[in-house]
């Protein structure tokens, strides 16, 4: 189970907030449970049609099952901070989760 979140910000935020946001998201890639976690902002490649570049920041969080991504989602406690906390300084989510074809 992949779960794949893109954040757009606030534009009127400060460095402070910007920084809180960004720690805030780090600590996610640091649950135990996950497989795998990566954090990151849009890379540097080429302009494309096909290449959305918009996104502020991305996660992508890798639960080895729908029962653990269900857990984040519900019950993780590291999530529940990381909402409440970073919630006002969004502008735009999208959440795009995927499980494997086999």
């Amino acid at each position: 189970m992949i779960h794949n979140v893109y954040f757009w910000l606030k534009k009127d935020l400060t460095a402070e907030q910007r920084a809180l946001f960004e720690a805030e998201l780090t600590l996610l890639a640091e649950i135990p449970y996950l497989v795998h976690a990566f954090i990151g902002k849009p890379a540097p490649t080429e302009a494309r049609p096909v290449t959305d570049h918009s996104f502020d920041y991305a996660s992508t969080l890798h639960f080895k099952n729908l029962e653990d991504h269900d857990f984040y989602q519900k019950d993780c406690e590291r999530h529940k901070r990381f909402v409440d906390l970073c919630k006002p300084f969004f502008e735009k989510v999208l959440v795009y989760d995927q499980s494997p074809l086999k």
